[in-house]
Order: structure tokens, then C-alpha cells, then sequence
């Protein structure tokens, strides 16, 4: 089996799917995995900004049918590289029209499928987790609760739901994502630096912080075994 393809998704704007997804980069490069980065959130492309030059990434529209073409081709011309996918606000209307290019190219492309589906305590979050389970009936399904939102406990909504029992029953597992400092996540994306970077240069108390951060993630990480 070659390399994952993973598709970092929320379809609403503001649940953190960017910093997720360089949660992910920064796991995969400290572990010295080979990746390629693509980013589809073309009007704001922070994760490219911060993460393309070292994974060698690339701005795909997935709006339209040619990107999703694009990214098949790239994920079969790079077997020994674990893509990455960041994706924009309102994917899921993208996702409806055009998944079934990527699905229906996974056999031949030998890759396993894996989406992390990042969420906010709102109900929204898990009525388009639900859109998105009808559309990609392929791979599995892991829920990211951002911790930006508050502790596991607050989201009940989630932890309570059908939604939930259905994902564990098909291999999905409920992971949570620990709060970052404010002031480290906007200098992050304002210096436009990677994690690894950003750990070296930043103030001391900041690095810490980071530190502390990338070691709870990184555990995160592990245990779904990506």
C-alpha cells in the first residue's frame, strides 16, 4: 500500500482547519516522512505560505473538476509521499460535484483515504460532517475537536451523537486538539513560518508554549497511526 492521502476539512470557515493541517506537516516532517502539501483554500492560502517550500506544495482550485484531475494525477505521480489536503470553507459543495474523480482512482492509486474532520462545539459542524459521509463513502473518517473552543467535556453535542457511535463503528476515532497561545498562532501565521522554524527563533516563553503544544499534538497524531 502506498502513502495516505489526508483530507483536512470542517466546510465552514474559523473551526481551525488551517492550524490542524500544519499540526499534521509538522508531525509528518518531524518524523521524517515524505509529503506533498496541496492546498485548496486558493483565496487564502496561509498553510501553502507557511508549509509549501519545504513539502514542495502546490495551490489546487478543487472549485472546479481540473483540480481534482490535478491532485489524482500529483497523488499518482508521488506514491512514496503522504498527501496532504487543506481545504477551504464550504468544501463540501466542491466534494458533492466532483469527489468521485479521487474515489473512484483510489484502487488503482493503492492509497489508503483519511479525513480529518475538524470541529467547533456548534451543531453545524456535525450536520456537514454528515453531508460530507454521503458524498465519500471511502477511507476513514477521524473528528478533530478543536480545543480553541473549550475543554472535551463541552463538546457533548458531539460526544453524545448517533454521528458519533456510526464513525467508531467504521474505524473513525474522536481526537482532540489542544488550545494554542493566541499570540504564537497569529505570529505563526503573520511571520509565516513553520512549526519546526518557529520553535528555534521564537521568544522563550512563546517556544515553550510551542513546545508543550507540538508534544500534545504529536501524541495525537500517533495514536490514530497516520
Amino acid at each position: 500500500m502506498n502513502e495516505p492521502i489526508i483530507i483536512v476539512s470542517g466546510s465552514k470557515g474559523g473551526v481551525g482547519k488551517s492550524l490542524a493541517t500544519m499540526a499534521l506537516l509538522d508531525y509528518f516532517t518531524t518524523n521524517h516522512k515524505l509529503l506533498k502539501l496541496i492546498d485548496a483554500d486558493v483565496n487564502n492560502p496561509d498553510v501553502f505560505r507557511c508549509y509549501g517550500r519545504q513539502t514542495n506544495g502546490e495551490v489546487l482550485d478543487l472549485d472546479d473538476v481540473e483540480g481534482w484531475i490535478q491532485l489524482v494525477n500529483l497523488c499518482d505521480a508521488t506514491p512514496y509521499k503522504a498527501v496532504v489536503v487543506n481545504t477551504p470553507a464550504q468544501s463540501n459543495v466542491a466534494v458533492a460535484k466532483h469527489v468521485e474523480i479521487l474515489v473512484n482512482s483510489l484502487r488503482e492509486l493503492a492509497r489508503p483515504l483519511i479525513t480529518l474532520w475538524v470541529i467547533n462545539r456548534q451543531r453545524d459542524s456535525l450536520e456537514l460532517l454528515n453531508d460530507y459521509m454521503t458524498h465519500v463513502n471511502a477511507g476513514v473518517i477521524h473528528v478533530v475537536c478543536n480545543g480553541y473552543f473549550g475543554d472535551e467535556k463541552k463538546f457533548e453535542l458531539y460526544q453524545g451523537s448517533t454521528l458519533r457511535e456510526t464513525l467508531m463503528g467504521l474505524g473513525g476515532k474522536s481526537m482532540f486538539l489542544p488550545d494554542l497561545s493566541d499570540r504564537v498562532t497569529d505570529d505563526l501565521y503573520s511571520k509565516r513560518t513553520t512549526l519546526a522554524e518557529a520553535s528555534q527563533v521564537f521568544k522563550l516563553g512563546d517556544r515553550v508554549e510551542l513546545q508543550r503544544w507540538r508534544n500534545s499534538v504529536g501524541a495525537m497524531f500517533a495514536e490514530i497511526g497516520v
